[in-house]
């Protein structure tokens, strides 16, 4: 069975997005102050560590091939 490599980029985005997600719920369901304006961005720096996370991972493995 072959192993397949951790994509890096897309699990910086997956756990930006449930950490996203527990903060509206929380928001909803607390008096936690989660304000709506932080989301953008938030959501634009995780999301450009994700493409640097995969831009690294991704240069990395052609050197190795």
């Amino acid at each position: 069975m072959s192993r397949r490599r951790t994509d890096w980029g897309s699990l910086v985005a997956g756990l930006l997005f449930i950490l996203l997600g527990v903060g509206f719920v929380a928001r909803g369901t607390t008096n936690w102050g989660f304000d709506a304006m932080w989301v953008l961005p938030v959501l634009a720096v995780g999301l450009g560590v994700a493409g640097v996370a995969r831009a690294l991972t991704r240069s990395r493995d052609r050197r190795q091939s």
